[in-house]
């Protein structure tokens, strides 16, 4: 590939950016985000990383878009080569990379592109391993930021073009009227069976397409960044359809060890690369006194590939409450009780304070807080029994 056909996808990709209308609620703040910082976005494959560079290049005269899984075998040099002539000929002063872990070395042509180049960029990787673990500081020349799947909240906005504000957890535990969000309630089971994935509003069918971008993460992408050998990588594919069929509870680095056939430090090694990929999401204990292993969850709809929607909608449910926890930055960890009894699910702290919430069905209710000093309780249920306890698990959604 020529340097002039690179020219040639630049100009395709802006034209491709008028297609989307609606932006994603992290193109503001990169958008307006000032410095020389260089952004790195991380986020699963299909989650709107490409479109969101499309966008940002079609808005200055002044940027460039380039996707590395293009450079190779290209005449156009590598990537500080790319930058230095983009810079020099053509006036660049934005350059939108994505796919960066696609150049191996990126960390190295980042930091020379940042100390000799009067250029910004921002860049995207759908395996945050390849960020997280660098070898090189890149920490103050690099900001981090993560794109999610929909939170409701963005879904709702996307489908309807209404913006409600955001809600607290201590408010959903404390008010009773959510007359305004409830409207949209009906779309909650469409948006967690697959529709919090962006990919959605253009292919309905969202399982077979998911399916496909697994296979791509664990048969290329993880490997090429982790050096796997071939038989990790089929253990890589045990570890995820172990979680993926079985209940919520139990599922941690032993657990795993012991049913996939691996010793417990590869299981622990192959969850925080399926973590670091966006497919599994460990929350660990609170307290002091108990084993510090992760409760394995699943960023959803993961698990929907694995077993049918009612079997699994109980994991589904807490999937979809970690990962609204995750999006807004939440600290929080599950509770585990010493002896086995029953407690709640979940402990989050903020600067409101602490709460502990239950994500339940019809059986969850008072009995679950025994034992539990924190004051404010609140159990989300997608059931429709609500009380003064019990709210919808849908308003999670607009955390």
């Amino acid at each position: 590939m020529s340097f002039q056909d690179l020219l040639e996808l630049d100009r395709l990709a802006r034209q491709d950016s008028k297609g989307y209308t609606s932006q994603r609620y992290l193109y503001s703040r990169l958008a307006s985000r000032p410095g020389r910082h260089f952004v790195g976005i991380v986020g699963p494959r299909g989650v709107g990383k490409t479109v969101l560079l499309k966008q940002l290049a079609s808005e200055s005269s002044q940027s460039f878009y380039l996707s590395l899984d293009t450079l190779e075998d290209s005449e156009g040099g590598d990537l500080f080569e790319i930058a230095k002539r983009l810079v020099e000929r053509y006036g660049v002063k934005l350059l939108l990379v994505d796919e960066i872990h696609f150049d191996r070395k990126f960390h190295q042509k980042l930091k020379a592109i940042y100390d000799f180049l009067d250029l910004r960029i921002v860049f995207t990787s759908s395996v945050a391993l390849a960020l997280f673990e660098s070898a090189y500081d890149l920490s103050r020349r690099v900001q981090l930021e993560t794109l999610y799947p929909f939170s409701f909240r963005e879904y709702v906005y996307f489908k309807t073009e209404k913006e409600l504000p955001r809600l607290s957890l201590h408010r959903i535990a404390s008010e009773s009227e959510f007359g305004e969000y409830l409207r949209y309630e009906d779309l909650f089971e469409d948006y967690i069976r697959g529709g919090l994935m962006p990919f959605s509003l253009e292919e309905p069918d969202v399982l077979p397409v998911l399916a496909n971008i697994i296979q791509t993460v664990i048969q290329r992408d993880i490997p090429e960044i982790a050096q796997l050998r071939t038989d990790e990588v089929a253990s890589l594919g045990k570890v995820l359809n172990f979680v993926g069929r079985s209940a919520v509870d139990g599922v941690n680095y032993s657990s795993v060890s012991r049913n996939v056939g691996i010793t417990k430090y590869k299981a622990e090694q192959y969850i925080r690369l399926l973590e670091k990929a966006f497919l599994l999401n460990p929350v660990f204990p609170a307290g002091t006194n108990v084993l510090r292993e992760p409760k394995v969850l699943m960023y959803p709809p993961v698990r929907l590939l694995y077993r049918d929607y009612p079997d699994v909608l109980g994991g589904l449910c807490e999937d979809f409450f970690t990962l609204m926890l995750r999006i807004q930055g939440a600290e929080f960890n599950y509770l585990k009780s010493t002896r086995g009894s029953k407690i709640p699910d979940f402990l989050i702290r903020d600067r409101e304070g602490s709460i502990v919430v239950e994500i339940g069905g019809r059986g969850k209710g008072h009995e679950q807080f025994k034992g539990i000093s924190e004051k404010k309780r609140l159990i989300l249920t997608h059931s429709d029994r609500i009380d003064k306890m019990r709210k919808p698990l849908v308003l999670a959604g607009f955390l």
